[in-house]
C-alpha cells in the first residue's frame, strides 16, 4: 500500500483541504494533483498544504494540448507549477489534430517537436515530461498519441530523465502490443507515470467519464502490475478515474472504496 497514489480526479469535487487531511487520517501518502484545482485553490497555498501535511505529490496533469496557439507558453506555466508542488511528473495529454487537418502522421511529429522544445526548460526546472497515449477514440480531439509504442517513440530522441511515458490501464489495455511495450519501457527507463482504472460499458455520452473504480470493469488490472513491476519499476501506483457517479459521492466514501478496490485487484 506504500505504492497508492489517489489522483485528484478520482475525486473530483473534493475540496482541497479535505482531500488532504482525508488522505493523512487513511494512512494515504501521495496523491496526483490537477492543474484546475490546484490554480483554483492557488499553487503555492496547495503546494504548503500538502507538504505540511507529509504528502508527496506523484504527478502534475496536464500538459500538452500542442495543437493550441499558446502551447509553449502554457506549457512552460504547468512546469513552473510542477516544480511549485513539488511534482516530478508533468503528465502530457498531446491534444488532437489542428482544426482543418486530418493529417495524423503530421500531428503526431508535432507533438514530437514540441516536447524537443520543452525539454531544456523542464529539466532545468528538475520536471520530467511524461507523455501519455490515450484511447484511439480521443485522436481527433484530445490525442494524436493512441499506443504505448507511439509514445515511446516520441520519447525516444530525448534523455530518459527529461522525458518519459505514462501507462495508463484504461488507455492501452485493449493493445495486444501493450505487454512487449511495457517490457521496452522498462528496460529503457522510460516509465515516468502509472496509473490504473478499469472500463466500464456502456461508455456514458461523451465517453470521457468512463473510467470505473477497479474492479467494476473488464481491465486486468492486476496483469498490468505484474508487468510493470517485473521492469523495475517500484514507483507510485495512481488510481485515476473520471465518471460522473463516483464524483457525485463524497470523497471520503469515493476514497475508501478506491482503497479497496485497489487491494483487491491491484496488489
Amino acid at each position: 500500500m506504500n505504492r497508492f497514489s489517489l489522483n485528484q480526479a478520482t475525486t473530483k469535487y473534493w475540496p482541497i483541504p479535505e482531500l488532504v487531511a482525508g488522505c493523512v487520517d487513511a494512512g494515504v501518502t501521495q496523491v496526483g494533483l490537477w492543474r484546475e484545482e490546484t490554480r483554483a485553490h492557488g499553487v503555492e497555498r496547495t503546494a504548503a498544504l500538502v507538504r505540511e501535511a507529509g504528502l508527496a505529490v506523484t504527478s502534475l496533469c496536464r500538459g500538452g494540448f500542442f495543437h493550441t496557439p499558446d502551447w509553449y507558453d502554457e506549457n512552460r506555466r504547468a512546469i513552473d507549477e510542477a516544480a511549485t508542488l513539488g511534482a516530478p511528473v508533468l503528465v502530457l495529454v498531446s491534444g488532437g489534430l489542428p482544426e482543418g487537418s486530418r493529417d495524423l502522421d503530421a500531428a503526431r511529429a508535432r507533438v514530437g517537436d514540441a516536447i524537443g522544445e520543452l525539454v531544456p526548460y523542464a529539466l532545468d526546472a528538475g520536471v520530467r515530461l511524461a507523455i501519455e497515449p490515450l484511447h484511439p477514440m480521443f485522436a481527433s480531439d484530445r490525442c494524436v498519441v493512441s499506443s504505448l509504442g507511439q509514445a515511446l517513440d516520441l520519447a525516444a530522441p530525448h534523455p530518459v530523465e527529461a522525458v518519459g511515458v505514462v501507462v495508463d490501464t484504461y488507455h492501452v489495455w485493449w493493445d495486444d502490443q501493450v505487454w512487449a511495450q511495457i517490457d521496452r519501457a522498462g528496460r529503457g527507463g522510460r516509465i515516468a507515470c502509472f496509473q490504473v482504472a478499469d472500463w466500464v460499458t456502456p461508455l456514458p455520452e461523451g465517453v470521457l467519464l468512463g473510467r470505473g473504480l477497479p474492479g467494476e470493469g473488464c481491465v486486468e488490472l492486476r496483469r498490468f502490475r505484474e508487468a510493470v513491476d517485473a521492469t523495475g519499476f517500484t514507483g507510485p501506483i495512481e488510481v485515476e478515474v473520471f465518471h460522473a457517479d463516483v464524483w457525485a459521492r463524497p470523497g471520503r466514501e469515493v476514497l475508501d472504496a478506491t482503497l479497496a478496490g485497489y487491494r483487491t485487484h491491484v496488489l
